[in-house]
């Protein structure tokens, strides 16, 4: 039963209505008028529009207008630069009963299938960002068209522990194939919220043409009229419900147990829900998304991911102790310190996203010609994916360059070393850098756990250094660490912060401490993994404690990444910090020394085995672990780690620690943050005899 406007307006008292709104557009080819329906909550494209339950009666009352109006066709569009990105996930807590969800979810399929039953044709006009809901209201239409500079395409839910549960799951795979359809609702949501490009949404047959955006709605009343007399006709793919539906679905089954270990429901409902749509039955398959949405709606773990959503859209946005913006000094033109790999991925994203001169030097010439090579070789990458157009492929790569000499640093505004992480090297380099630059151009550090204060120790200008932490891969990871030095000043600080708005990472203040947030929570739980290997525990048996969290990698795959030399060192420098609690397994010395990158070797068929080389080297004691005892070792580890940094105010607040961890290490977003996964399962009360939020912060699933 859907909800009535009485019952919305009571039940959501605080939603911000996107209001529908109908007129009648007189469309040359055609005898009758164009019904457009336009949604708009009444604010500016910096808050999206959303659909609460009564953004979903206003949108029924337009159609009611629409339809009685007798039109040629219908069309729905949205404010500019916005179509609609998806239900309004702030009245999620206020959803109180099963029943309320479930009138929640019946509501929004009975008014989008309006548009799906209509024996008048309908369009979407997809001006913008278009996402969750409103990617499933314009896949309700019949047709569809979008402009060419929409921001945003996608289907975010599986990234929260949701689904998409206004008929994404049927209308999607019916449109554009199974195998489409799971990259789009998991395989892209699991991968970091990855968005698709308009040139892409059409190639998959998500939209059905793609229109400039100058005079963009001209443009589809054009092609609507074209339609509806018959002289274009939009042809579908023909879909495999076969074979082709079954690989797609073991597909499915593949990415989310990899990446979620059946801990998120939403992600497994999805899967379910993708199964059932082979049959291409509407009324059955939303029947059973509705059923499942207010399943979904009531679990801790969807509370948990919509925690993760509001740090990730709020707090990042406004980073607690960021300097007054004001202070920040422009950019015209950034150094790069090195030309290795990392050098030359901070190369190319400062290049393509400041799009200013950008030096890359190093100690001799075929090293900064391959660094140089590398960035305009992703370049050139880039513009055969269609990703840059000729002309700016070129001015980009025009404005990268390399030297030899640090004196190609002198008109350079940010200067940023990615050198071997020995802290002498690094004073050495700086003190190289300042003799050519100005007394105001900042000098940043990528070094992942190294103080940045001796750094900047011998220094004339100690002030304008910075600690700039990026994370692998650099392009994908959006956080990146600013560490405030001893004497870093307020207008270093919010150039730095600044630069990284600019760069589209979200950063968190860091104070000068070994590890800073990331890799000093990383090195202590690695640390005690590896050290119930060192007593016996077998590699299987630590290497999938975790599982039942459904953390994106296993510890080991992990340590692989991050690379066993690095991880060694990091571990060595925080050993040296802070005594035992972070132990130097000699097991990985001698690793390291053997030249191993990796535990595990995989055979052709993907089949995981020890590698045996790594077992005759590894020294195992006679005391081994169960799984069980595993994962409370390193959770109680983290536990206690965590509040010992925030007594040391190495951040400002709990809800910091959980950022760093969902946007440096892919931390799953249904966990809800570490602070308040560990809350939830008890973990803070045993360790620290009291939880890291206040009581009801936030609702996280116990494992």
């Amino acid at each position: 039963m859907s909800l009535s406007i009485e019952a919305a307006r009571a039940a959501f008292p605080d939603e911000v209505v996107t209001v529908a709104t109908t007129r009648l557009i007189s469309v040359p080819g055609l005898t009758r008028p164009v019904a457009l329906v336009t949604l708009d909550n009444g604010h500016d494209h910096t808050r999206p529009s959303t659909f609460g339950p009564q953004g979903l009666l206003s949108l029924d009352s337009a159609l009611d207008a629409a339809f009685a109006a007798e039109p040629a066709a219908i069309a729905v569009t949205g404010k500019p630069f916005i179509f609609a990105v998806g239900a309004d996930l702030s009245g999620v807590g206020q959803v109180a009963s099963r029943d309320l969800a479930l009138q929640i979810a019946q509501t929004g399929h009975d008014v989008f299938r309006r548009l799906t039953s209509s024996t008048i044709p309908t369009f979407a006009f997809i001006n913008g960002a278009v996402m969750g809901g409103g990617l499933e209201l314009a896949l309700s239409c019949h047709y569809r068209t979008l402009i060419s500079n929409a921001a945003a395409i996608a289907f975010p839910e599986c990234f929260l522990g949701l689904f998409p549960g206004w008929g994404g799951t049927q209308l999607l795979p019916n449109l554009i194939g199974a195998d489409a359809a799971v990259k789009v609702i998991i395989e892209n949501a699991l991968n970091q919220n990855k968005m698709l490009k308009p040139a892409e949404a059409v190639e998959l047959g998500i939209a059905d043409v793609l229109l400039d955006s100058a005079d963009y709605l001209e443009q589809s009343l054009l092609w609507l009229s074209t339609v509806v007399n018959g002289s274009v006709s939009v042809e579908r793919r023909e879909i495999d419900r076969g074979a082709g539906w079954d690989a797609a679905l073991a597909t499915a089954r593949a990415i989310a147990d990899g990446k979620t270990h059946g801990a998120s429901p939403g992600v497994s409902k999805a899967v379910e829900l993708l199964e059932l749509a082979r049959d291409n039955d509407l009324t059955a398959g939303y029947a059973a998304e509705t059923q499942a949405l207010a399943d979904v709606l009531m679990t801790d773990e969807l509370r948990a991911g919509l925690y993760s959503f509001d740090l990730v859209n709020k707090r990042a946005r406004k980073p607690a102790g960021a300097p007054d913006r004001g202070l920040a000094r422009p950019i015209t033109k950034v150094g790069v310190v090195g030309a290795g790999l990392m050098a030359s991925q901070l190369a190319l994203l400062f290049v393509r996203r400041l799009k200013v001169p950008v030096v890359l030097t190093d100690v001799d010439q075929a090293r900064v010609d391959k660094g140089v090579g590398y960035v305009r070789g992703e370049i050139d990458t880039l513009l055969a994916r269609h990703r840059v157009s000729p002309d700016e492929a070129n001015r980009l790569k025009a404005l990268v360059s390399g030297s030899l000499d640090k004196a190609a640093f002198a008109d350079a505004d940010f200067v940023i070393e990615a050198v071997f992480e020995e802290l002498s090297v690094k004073q050495q380099v700086f003190g190289e850098v300042e003799e050519f630059v100005s007394a105001e151009c900042v000098l940043a550090t990528n070094t992942s756990s190294l103080s940045i204060t001796e750094m900047a120790a011998k220094l004339r200008n100690p002030e304008r250094v910075v600690g700039f932490h990026f994370f692998n891969p650099v392009a994908v990871l959006p956080l990146v660490e600013i560490v405030r030095a001893e004497q870093t000043d307020d207008a270093t600080l919010a150039t730095a912060f600044a630069v990284g708005r600019q760069l589209k990472k979200s950063c968190v203040l860091v104070k000068d401490a070994p590890g800073f947030v990331v890799n000093r929570l990383l090195t202590r739980f690695l640390g005690e993994l590896v050290a119930a290997i060192d007593e016996g525990t077998p590699f299987e048996v630590a290497d999938t404690s975790l599982d039942p969290l459904g953390l994106p990698m296993s510890p080991m795959v992990l340590l692989q990444l991050v690379g066993p030399a690095v991880a060694l060192h990091v571990a060595e420098t925080m050993h040296g910090a802070f005594g035992d609690r972070f132990g130097v397994s000699e097991n990985m010395r001698r690793f390291v020394d053997a030249g191993k990158t990796a535990v595990w070797t995989w055979d052709a068929q993907g089949r995981q085995t020890l590698d045996p080389e790594v077992a005759a080297l590894w020294k195992l004691g006679d005391k081994p672990s169960t799984a069980e005892q595993v994962r409370d070792r390193a959770l109680n580890a983290l536990a206690d780690e965590i509040a010992v940094m925030l007594a040391e105010g190495v951040v400002a607040q709990a809800q910091d620690i959980d950022l760093c961890l969902l946007l440096g290490t892919g931390w799953p977003f249904w966990l809800g943050g570490i602070t308040p996964y560990l809350d939830r399962a008890g973990v803070s009360e045993r360790v620290n005899g009291k939880p890291f939020l206040a009581q009801g912060v936030a609702s996280v699933p116990a494992t």
